[in-house]
């Protein structure tokens, strides 16, 4: 009998990261839906993979609590076993012109980011060399490739996290890991609610919003051995906005 996919996905409880936790589950992944705060959407998320027939279970943690990132994963390879996917999709906003952010607002956004990047991919990126195979997905945005306006914070951790995985990408090649990024342009999810439809067609070629399945779909292809000589690459799924 084949050995289980095992797939961990932080801030798998609502639109990209519930939608990756879907194709994942669909594509015979066991996942793992992290959450921080929103138990009640996590557990929606682990219904809707159960009623299509995968399986998975919630692994809630702050993904900037290092500690408790590193506890919380030594139980879940202690009773699971490997876990070959990871897709760093957790990240906050709270935008701001620069010259006005309070400290808070640039660290909770970058520590979230760049922190919960290096807290949860380091404990599990060393069984992945130990076995030579592994994917590391990291969830970027639009903003971190053209710095928006109000967005300093949120451009800085999301532009960190390329430069992250791209030089991660080559640390790993030779052992078989594979590291690479996301980067969605804007999607229909809570953070574009209220955005105006027609300012958003003067903003993206396609004149629409991306939905979370599509991001989830670019997700799962690099998780997939389709994807095998792809890695320390940037895919944007904006709908043609660079």
């Amino acid at each position: 009998m084949s050995e289980q996919k095992t797939a961990l996905v932080t801030g798998g409880s609502r639109g990209i990261g519930r939608a990756v936790c879907l194709e994942l589950a669909g594509a015979g992944y066991y996942v793992l839906v992290n959450y921080r705060t929103q138990e009640a959407a996590a557990k929606e998320t682990l219904i809707m993979i159960m009623d299509a027939g995968g399986g998975g279970e919630l692994c809630p943690f702050d993904v900037t609590d290092q500690p408790t990132v590193a506890a919380c994963l030594k139980d879940l390879t202690g009773r699971l076993g490997f876990i070959e996917v990871l897709v760093n999709n957790a990240g906050v906003a709270a935008d701001g012109l620069f010259g006005l952010m309070p400290p808070e607002d640039w660290h909770r956004v970058v520590d979230t980011t760049l922190s919960g990047f290096y807290n949860v991919t380091k404990p599990l990126l060393k069984p992945m060399l130990a076995k030579k195979r592994g994917s590391i997905i990291s969830i970027s945005s639009v903003s971190a490739l053209v710095g928006n306006r109000g967005q300093t914070n949120y451009a800085a951790a999301k532009a960190g996290l390329i430069g992250a995985s791209r030089a991660l990408a080559g640390e790993t090649a030779r052992a078989g890991v594979r590291v690479n990024v996301v980067a969605p342009g804007l999607i229909e999810t809570e953070m574009t609610a209220d955005m105006p439809r027609d300012r958003i067609k003067q903003l993206i070629p396609m004149a629409r919003l991306g939905r979370p399945e599509e991001i989830a779909r670019v997700v799962a292809f690099l998780c997939s051995d389709a994807a095998s000589y792809i890695t320390g690459q940037v895919l944007s799924v904006n709908g043609g906005m660079l």
